[in-house]
């Protein structure tokens, strides 16, 4: 391998490829911690650079897995273990090229941060609108097609696609301009979507346009604590037919996630005045400076008051705070559930009216079968999205990843089989839950997709096989 390292250097730099154990660590680990081991890292400036470590590496025939900010959390950003493939990190290609004020748009490249971007786009008044507790790079949002909190009202990052350079992984590097930065184009076949949501595997991601929407002037939040979990539906449903498009989040969060957030969050306050309530679902609204703050709070005020008034309504309490505060307590979840014990993480999604049946059912079952489990289930119910997690206590001994797995497989085969849902609502395919795909989508729309991948990638690219039969 050393002549392809000295042509590495040649191409980029000798101190743009690491090869030293304790520089390529920090990128062997992921947002879960799954780890890797990887031959070096290649840390290309420019799109020629990115183009010349793929042609490189396939003339010495290295697997090459493109790599972003690292907060991927099914592993697709990772070398296997075995220590044989290049990493080609993209942090030195993370420039906000340009703002488009006028277009609604942002250029920047792909190891450019979510952070970044928005800050850019913030004295325009505007924003990206993928909400998340992690700060991704634009190509890792892309790769992942990235959803967050704000689905509901922004969709996912597909939605907000307008334009892309890729690298391909063809033996050339061939570069390619996918869609400019046009809101609307129907010429030909839409090529960069089938980029967004392949896990890195379909070329590397240097440039992309992506669309940005207006700041909103007036934001009101409320925590709503209900007596039953399945009233949540029947709440999302009501206040759509009330507010319309006003909503940009409905997040669901059981007793348990609560629990455990408070318990080992110590910044967070419970804003309810008597015990955790069975569930509670977080609402935001936002608008345009035509309403303002006050009226908007004045809306969801009203609008609460009159549902709680109702004969045998299922809300219990409303908790109005700072925004902060309230989304602080959603945001605290994944940490609470962490230090509460071993996290067995499952991304699901279903139609909206199926998820609280879905829940109570597995629930039960879960229970049946692992009676230490604890379901900490929370997540974006008013899109169908759901963290299904269950917790194994810390207080009970290391929990067997063959049991882990048996979990994994229950969910996932209910969800998918009795509900017409999907296993991976947002974080991606990756080799964490490559089993899954290979087992639950259809072997014609694996062999068409591992056509596609051939044809764009035919020297491989990452870690996901899309036409893989492997289970």
């Amino acid at each position: 391998m050393n002549d392809l390292l000295a042509a590495l250097g040649d191409a980029i730099g000798a101190d743009n490829v690491l090869v030293g154990r304790s520089d390529l660590e920090r990128y062997e680990t992921d947002g879960r911690q799954h780890a890797g081991r990887a031959l070096a890292v290649a840390r290309p400036a420019t799109t020629s650079g990115v183009s010349a470590i793929l042609r490189l590496a396939a003339q010495h025939g290295v697997a090459v897995i493109a790599q972003g900010a690292r907060t991927g959390l099914v592993g697709a950003g990772l070398a296997d273990d075995r220590g044989e493939m290049l990493i080609l990190g993209l942090e030195r290609m993370s420039r906000v090229v340009e703002i488009d004020a006028a277009n609604r748009s942002v250029t920047a490249e792909g190891g450019a941060l979510l952070s970044t971007i928005n800050a850019a786009a913030h004295e325009d008044g505007l924003f990206f609108p993928i909400d998340l507790g992690a700060d991704p790079s634009v190509g890792g949002m892309i790769a992942a097609n990235t959803g967050g909190a704000r689905f509901l009202r922004y969709g996912d990052v597909r939605r907000n696609l307008l334009g892309l350079e890729i690298v391909l992984a063809d033996g050339a590097g061939t570069a390619l301009e996918l869609g400019g930065a046009l809101w609307k184009n129907n010429v030909g076949v839409d090529l960069k979507q089938l980029v967004a949501g392949t896990s890195g595997a379909f070329g590397v991601v240097t440039r992309a346009t992506l669309g940005l929407q207006p700041r909103p002037a007036a934001q009101v939040t409320a925590l709503v604590a209900l007596r039953r979990a399945d009233a949540a539906t029947g709440l999302a449903a009501l206040l759509e037919a009330h507010f319309g498009t006003l909503i940009t989040a409905f997040e669901g969060m059981s007793a348990n996630a609560l629990a455990a957030a408070f318990a080992h969050v110590p910044r967070l306050r419970n804003p309810f005045p008597g015990p955790i309530p069975p569930y509670a679902v977080l609402i935001e609204l936002s608008s345009g400076p035509v309403l303002g703050e006050d009226a908007l709070e004045h809306a969801l005020g009203e609008a609460l008051a009159g549902l709680i008034d109702d004969a045998g309504s299922a809300i219990i309490d409303v908790a109005v705070d700072r925004r902060d505060a309230l989304w602080a307590i959603r945001h605290a979840i994944p940490e609470g559930l962490r230090a509460s014990g071993q996290v067995i993480a499952c991304d699901i999604a279903l139609r909206r009216g199926d998820v609280m049946r879905f829940r109570d059912e597995v629930a039960a079952g879960v229970a049946a079968r692992w009676p230490g489990l604890a379901v900490c289930d929370f997540g974006h119910i008013g899109d169908g999205g759901l963290h299904f997690n269950l917790v194994w206590p810390g207080t009970a001994g290391a929990l067997d990843p063959a049991v882990g797995e048996a979990v994994r497989d229950y969910v996932f085969a209910t969800v998918v089989e009795e509900f017409g849902g999907s296993f991976s609502a947002e974080h991606g395919i990756g080799p964490r839950n490559i089993k899954h795909y290979a087992r639950f989508v259809p072997e014609g729309v694996r062999r068409v997709s591992g056509q596609i991948q051939r044809l764009l990638a035919p020297q491989g690219l990452g870690r996901v096989d899309f036409g893989s039969t492997s289970i």
